[in-house]
């Protein structure tokens, strides 16, 4: 792990999505922890400038080259403009960055992930997709360089807290538990769930997310991805990682040792309790984070996830425990399911039906290279489509 330096240095993928805008918000409350070094966005040049003004970057990345000229007009003539694919390599491997914050949704952060790490740079792991597709590969590197890998994920923050001090030591643990909010059809009748429509599946209970991570919550898919990142952050074999409903989404995640012993990590619900912590450890600092107020809580429940009605769990078990390619054509199929479902091509249990459909039909094969990793996703995605459009259009 490489020496902490008094400021740690932040470049920041995924700027103007809700991780990133909530990173931006416990820089401006820590100034004197860590410092915004770049900023990438995909396509929104205005809040991209905007950010970049505020903090002060001189370098920025857009992923859109079409957008370039636009974000050139927006900024100083100062501000070196990385481009497409290629400027978030760039961006990710500045010499003077300590740690980059990936939270790319979808595929398009796992080379910067994986360069960002060659580099010897510090990971911060938003994008749940990157340990999923390449968990083998990134897990790999980041050993040789000998950097740290950081879930900023709530649940996986929550299990690496839990574990502080047990690191290394494997046997003493039984279960990682992942809790979920359930979403909000938990209580719905499968009647009701095969009616549900795009504006019903885009209103989270609790937490504020973007509109793909908001549906994946909805069909337990985000938990079924969180299952399989779990079994590479922490070196946990699949049959120990379990899933409970948790509707508060007060209590994180917990580990269950083999003593019987549990513990749980529990805040409000707030993604910047989990990037501070995942930016400042292995230090805890004062910010502007609320403690909860134990007396208001009321009550905390916890109940079984209905595994048949949402079979996103058993799925993502299966490609886990199968390992190889399969786990990269779970999330692959999942993403355009999730488009499909989104444009109203599909309904809402046709996303697990059209998951289901694409890792029957898949042939796995080791996933110990990117090359591997990008070919079954491109396969996946493609089969996924022609699903969607063929045989399984009435699902």
């Amino acid at each position: 792990m490489n020496p902490l330096p008094a400021k740690r240095k932040v470049v920041l993928l995924g700027s103007t999505g809700s991780i990133g805008t909530s990173t931006l918000k416990v820089a401006r409350e820590l100034p004197d922890e860590f410092e915004i070094i770049g900023l990438a966005a995909s396509s929104s040049v205005e809040s991209l400038a905007a950010q970049a003004k505020e903090t002060g970057v001189r370098h920025v990345a857009i992923y859109d080259a079409s957008q370039e000229a636009t974000l050139k007009s927006l900024l100083p003539t100062d501000v070196k403009i990385h481009i497409g694919a290629t400027g978030l390599l760039e961006i990710s491997t500045l010499a003077e960055a300590d740690i980059v914050l990936v939270a790319i949704v979808g595929t398009a952060g796992l080379y910067p992930a994986l360069a960002a790490i060659e580099a010897g740079k510090d990971l911060a792991i938003a994008s749940k997709e990157i340990l999923v597709m390449a968990g083998e590969i990134i897990t790999a590197a980041a050993d040789r360089r000998g950097v740290k890998l950081l879930p900023v994920d709530s649940e996986h923050n929550a299990i690496f807290q839990c574990l502080d001090g047990h690191r290394g030591t494997e046997s003493e643990i039984s279960r990682l538990i992942l809790t979920a909010s359930g979403g909000p059809f938990r209580t719905w009748s499968n009647e009701e769930i095969a009616k549900v429509t795009l504006e019903q599946a885009l209103k989270h209970p609790t937490w504020e997310m973007g509109p793909k991570v908001t549906i994946d919550s909805a069909t337990l898919f985000n938990k079924g991805l969180e299952m399989i990142e779990a079994r590479w952050l922490f070196g946990i074999g699949m049959e120990r990682i379990d899933v409970v409903v948790h509707p508060q989404s007060i209590v994180h995640s917990m580990v269950e040792f083999t003593d019987g012993s549990v513990l749980a990590q529990m805040s409000r619900t707030d993604m910047c309790f989990p990037i501070q912590y995942a930016l400042t450890w292995p230090r805890r600092i004062k910010g502007a984070l609320q403690p909860l107020d134990f007396p208001k809580l009321a009550k905390l429940e916890f109940e079984a996830p209905r595994t048949n009605d949402f079979p996103a769990i058993n799925l993502a078990r299966r490609a886990g425990l199968t390992g190889g390619t399969l786990p990269a054509v779970f999330n692959a199929a999942n993403e355009v399911a999730v488009d499909a479902f989104r444009a109203i091509k599909i309904t809402f249990p046709g996303i697990w039906k059209c998951v289901t459909a694409v890792m029957d039909a898949h042939q796995v094969t080791p996933a110990n290279t990117l090359d591997a990793v990008v070919a079954a996703d491109h396969w996946a995605r493609e089969t996924a489509a022609v699903a969607i459009a063929g045989e399984l259009s009435k699902i």
